[in-house]
């Protein structure tokens, strides 16, 4: 957690004002994969680590904004477009416009940002970002979004500004975290069901593969449109279904045969997993952790093979867990082509998990990995 008594010096000194700290969490998906923009269910949790925004009002309707993390200050009047070329501030210019789409008096500020969530390693930074800023720049205008409200329009700043066509999953779990629970949310009607998850049993393990693939973003993008070309041959012949939400693989299993290879591998993807997202949250609302794991393995080898979004160093990960004594499962977790893994490990066998995971997969790439222990938390709110 970042020191928040320095946090606010480092404000007071730069900008000359007293601050309002504002924080939102990062967050791991144990299960749900790419299913969020395809109306589906997903069962993340918002994790103890958080985007922390130290922000005061300003009135010349600018936004001026230091990043710790980069090292950088920028500053634009609002609204503002973005410019070509891709740059870490896109992500709170964007949020504030998104803001004024949705009729929020946005005033201009100076804004300190810090945050402990790793960037590009699946446990959605960018979310946590956004929510953060929106979070802050609806309170200093005097406006108090509802949690669902706020999310929409973090998932529009990104969609429309940044060009990243996500779903809305990792800005609704930022928003309706809750601490000791996951969240089944329903990504149609953007409902969110609290699920206990006993950290006393099973604790969620984050391993950072530290790679990355740069075509990460266009081929996500690729993978919208892949599903949208599937929901268009299905419509054509079942009328009514409007997503891959709408139907089972059972359903369509015979029609898809004649689709071309990714089409059809894309839509198999999308049904299994969405039922198996079902089948996850009442697992852990039962506390049957062992079925839970048994799916998230399941959900891995799905988006390796069929949604083919993993990567060598995210299989590794997965197989050298899959070694451990206590581990019930693994997946990778995030957009894929690298990032991150996420793995359910039985409580007592933690503390020999992340440090014999991290050690074989050192032995076997050269790379030392990065991780996580995610314990379920609170989401975003004004530290008063």
């Amino acid at each position: 957690m970042s020191d928040l008594d320095a946090l606010r010096r480092e404000f007071r000194q730069r900008f000359g004002a007293e601050p309002r700290v504002f924080r939102a969490p990062g967050r791991v998906n144990l299960i749900g994969g790419h299913v969020d923009y395809n109306d589906g269910w997903v069962l993340p949790l918002a994790i103890n680590r958080d985007c922390f925004v130290l922000a005061g009002p300003r009135g010349d309707g600018l936004l001026r904004v230091r990043s710790r993390e980069f090292g950088e200050t920028v500053e634009a009047a609002l609204p503002s477009k973005p410019s070509a070329e891709h740059h870490w501030s896109h992500y709170i210019f964007g949020v504030a416009w998104a803001l004024g789409e949705a009729d929020v008096p946005v005033v201009g500020a100076d804004l300190l940002i810090a945050s402990d969530v790793p960037t590009g390693g699946g446990l959605s930074s960018s979310a946590a970002l956004e929510v953060s800023v929106g979070l802050a720049l609806s309170s200093l205008a005097g406006t108090r979004l509802d949690a669902t409200a706020l999310a929409r329009a973090c998932q529009r700043a990104e969609n429309e500004f940044v060009g990243m066509r996500c779903g809305i999953m990792d800005q609704l779990a930022a928003c309706y975290g809750r601490r000791d629970h996951a969240l089944l949310i329903d990504c149609r009607t953007l409902a969110v069901h609290p699920v206990p998850l006993d950290s006393t049993r099973v604790r969620v393990i984050v391993a950072n593969t530290m790679t990355r693939h740069a075509l990460a973003a266009s081929e996500y993008n690729r993978r919208r449109r892949e599903c949208e070309e599937a929901v268009r041959r299905i419509s054509a012949a079942r009328p009514g279904v409007t997503a891959l939400r709408d139907v089972t693989w059972e359903q369509i299993e015979a029609l898809a045969a004649s689709w071309p290879d990714p089409i059809r591998r894309r839509a198999r993807h999308v049904t299994t997993e969405i039922a198996r997202v079902r089948a996850a949250a009442e697992a852990l609302e039962r506390g049957e952790y062992e079925t839970l794991g048994r799916l998230m393995l399941e959900a891995h080898h799905s988006l390796d093979e069929d949604y083919q979004v993993s990567s060598a160093e995210l299989n590794l990960m997965v197989e050298l867990a899959g070694e451990l004594p206590g581990v019930l499962g693994s997946r990778m977790t995030g957009g894929g082509f690298g990032g991150s893994t996420v793995h359910l490990v039985r409580a007592a066998a933690e503390d020999f998990f992340a440090p014999e995971l991290a050690r074989r997969y050192e032995a076997r790439t050269g790379i030392r990995p990065e991780i996580t222990d995610c314990l379920p938390a609170d989401g975003a709110n004004e530290i008063t």
